[in-house]
């Protein structure tokens, strides 16, 4: 069953996220309007790995949720930058890590229902410390976790964010970090 648009129109636009409202016809359903949210630049995720394998995080507050969990790195892309610029961009400011390997694990839909938004998922490895974050707006402290304890906190509900739940899980799922 494929929905059919029979137009939109704006609700709020901004830098962030813009509103719209979709006349869609469903089949068996009817015409309806459906809220949809475009995200005007992509979103860049990464799981930051030492030689030996660990695996840093960010120990941060969210304001909507008004939660505290743990967080890999993660951002959009500045206009005209890839993804993978923006992740190793993202990487250092809030970090204060510099990968020099990033490679692509997944990219997916975050919320295919309502929204266009669209996340990249990397592997940084390599990374050299050149000081502390520059976004000191991002996290409370950073941590290095083995693999088994990533798990755990995951498990334990300590990773939250859709992003960095996504992101670790499939590294922590494909055994990447058994290469390591």
């Amino acid at each position: 069953m494929r929905w059919r648009s029979h137009g939109r129109r704006a609700v709020y636009e901004s830098d962030w996220v813009n509103v719209w409202l979709e006349d869609v016809e469903i089949p068996g359903v009817g015409r309806i309007e459906h809220h949809v949210l475009t995200m005007p630049r992509p979103s860049t995720t990464a799981v930051v790995t030492d030689a030996e394998g660990h695996i840093l995080l960010m120990w941060r507050h969210r304001f909507i949720t008004d939660e505290w969990g743990w967080e890999v790195p993660a951002g959009w892309a500045d206009p005209g930058e890839s993804p993978e610029k923006a992740i190793r961009r993202e990487i250092e400011e809030e970090t204060g890590w510099r990968p020099a390997q990033v490679s692509k694990m997944i990219s997916y839909n975050a919320l295919s229902g309502i929204s266009t938004m669209k996340f990249t998922a990397y592997h940084a490895t390599e990374c050299v410390y050149v000081g502390p974050p520059s976004d000191l707006s991002e996290s409370t402290c950073l941590k290095w976790f083995t693999p088994e304890d990533a798990g755990k906190l995951i498990a334990d509900g300590q990773v939250p964010d859709g992003p960095s739940l996504t992101a670790l899980s499939f590294y922590l799922a494909l055994g990447a970090h058994s290469a390591a």
